[in-house]
């Protein structure tokens, strides 16, 4: 009988978001869930996502010792390499890490544990496949086509090699993601922040002591990604081990087409985002001998620029457990000035988060990307535009959430038209500046679709000022931003580049604690405990 109503709950228009699914799912319309339980539940959520968040740094480790190591036209090499990996994963995975989030959040709500289960096993095979399928193709297309587009050999045969990693990637995406439908965010600590970290590094190591070199990190990599894939998929199915194989009634054939049918609003979605994040990287490894100053090391000290300036795109995963869930269950119910004002709040907290570590950033950029090596110093100048793009996409990030949960289509029109405008803008920009127009080149389309989402935000939903809140953190930064400048202006080298931040920084923070006394608790906030 559960399985009978959620197969017809699946049979709804297919523009309704995964996440206003899965908040359905949790919250059925006759079943009010406590505030103080709903407020708990969320903060929980959110720590655990953000000590994940956090672990996944640790794959800087295997970054840094790529470049100590071998260089930056190895570390181009890899990078080039895993952005092109990681596109093709979004390919092969079709949107099914996401669409199973909904399908298994349903199944429990549902109280059907063992159609979780065949789901979660219908999932694992499906990604499997795909992934498998695109890794040959891969395979094929560089061997036939690799010279005939010019494509460097030794990228070539890292890409190569690399799609071997699809099969491990699909497994950790599609784990994990069943993890999150149950409610247990905590693996992904375990498989991707400690294992492929470790594994990654440690398998880098032995491969170089057996003489690979070269290959060395794309070795690393399919072994980091596939024991990240076999822990993720270990966790998740410890978590049926009581369930029984097939529930009555279940066709495998049908729910492939119900999963594969809803995936596809995603894939498109997913894969658009993809690219938009790493064509910069990829374009500039085209333009390798064919754009001002571009070679296969200058593309390695921009790929660590990027994987540097990356971090704060991380900011918006430690908030958005928390805002996502909120926001869709205040739109869903029609309150849509109390969703502006959550917007606003949480783009505000964001901001106080992000000017600081993007004004480290620009004072200090030279000393953090020496620890590569000296070369990697020259890419401190693009460390700042690439710094700001990225805090621009951790914030705009906001808008992507609240869009997605009433109108998805608008994100997917949004995406496409940005995708276009930066194949443009790096394919010009690229051509003539190389590495800085590859910066100017993420940067630009990013504020693009920072306009768009904000048109949305204003004329489809009615959001008369949805960054309300935001004025106080810049005015912080700038008030921080005056002896910061004064004392780089005085003290050159690194401890110039130091003493500055450190000066911002602590100006910041007093203007913070100053701005957090004098603002009343719970004025114009959306506060976690009485959520």
């Amino acid at each position: 009988m559960a399985s009978h109503h959620f197969t017809r709950e699946w049979q709804q228009p297919k523009s309704v978001s995964m996440l206003e699914s899965t908040l359905r799912a949790a919250a059925p319309p006759d079943v009010a869930l406590p505030v103080d339980e709903t407020g708990s539940e969320l903060k929980r959520g959110a720590f655990v996502n953000t000590i994940a968040m956090l672990a996944s740094n640790f794959r800087g480790i295997f970054t840094f010792l790529v470049a100590r190591l071998l260089g930056p036209a190895a570390l181009g090499t890899y990078l080039v390499a895993w952005a092109t990996i990681e596109l093709l994963s979004k390919i092969g995975l079709f949107g099914l890490d996401n669409t199973i989030v909904a399908f298994i959040a349903r199944s429990e709500a549902a109280d059907d544990r063992a159609r979780s289960h065949a789901l979660f096993r219908l999932a694992v095979w499906l990604a499997l496949l795909q992934s498998i399928i695109i890794a040959v193709a891969s395979i094929i297309a560089v061997r036939l086509f690799g010279d005939r587009l010019g494509l460097d050999r030794q990228l070539a045969s890292a890409i190569s090699i690399m799609v071997c990693a699809l099969p491990g990637l699909a497994l950790y995406y599609i784990n994990t993601a069943v993890s999150r439908g149950m409610k247990v965010m905590r693996h992904d600590i375990f498989s991707r922040g400690i294992t492929q970290s470790t594994v990654t590094s440690v398998a880098f190591l032995l491969a170089l002591t057996v003489g690979l070199q070269t290959s060395a990190p794309a070795f690393a990599a399919v072994a980091g990604t596939a024991a990240s894939g076999i822990v993720a998929l270990a966790l998740a199915w410890s978590l049926f081990r009581t369930a029984s194989m097939r529930p009555a009634g279940f066709s495998y054939r049908a729910e492939a087409v119900r999963l594969l049918s809803y995936a596809a609003n995603i894939s498109a979605y997913d894969v658009l985002n993809a690219l938009i994040v790493r064509m910069d990287v990829i374009m500039l490894a085209c333009f390798i001998g064919r754009a001002p100053g571009v070679t296969l090391p200058v593309v390695g000290i921009y790929g660590a620029v990027v994987e540097v300036a990356s971090g704060l795109r991380k900011v918006n995963q430690a908030f958005n457990p928390i805002f996502a869930p909120v926001v869709a269950g205040m739109t869903v119910h029609g309150e849509q000035e109390r969703a502006a004002a959550a917007f606003s709040q949480v783009a505000q907290w964001m901001l106080w988060i992000l000017l600081p570590l993007l004004a480290v950033m620009t004072f200090a950029g030279g000393t953090i990307l020496s620890i590569f090596g000296p070369a990697f110093r020259q890419g401190s100048t693009w460390l700042i535009i690439v710094a700001i793009a990225c805090g621009t996409n951790a914030i705009v990030g906001l808008a992507e959430t609240v869009i997605m949960v009433q109108k998805p289509r608008v994100n997917v029109l949004n995406s496409s038209i940005t995708c276009v405008f930066a194949f443009i803008a790096n394919l010009f920009l690229i051509s003539r500046f190389g590495a800085m127009g590859a910066a100017f080149g993420i940067l630009l389309p990013y504020v693009l679709l920072g306009i768009l989402r904000h048109r949305a935000l204003r004329f489809v939903f009615g959001w008369r000022n949805p960054w309300a809140n935001v004025g106080a953190p810049f005015i912080g930064a700038l008030v921080a931003l005056v002896p910061a400048v004064v004392c780089r202006a005085i003290t050159g080298g690194v401890a110039g580049e130091i003493s500055s931040s450190v000066v911002f920084l602590g100006v910041y923070f007093i203007v913070w604690r100053r701005h957090r006394a004098r603002t009343q608790s719970g004025a114009g906030a959306i506060q976690m405990s009485s959520i």
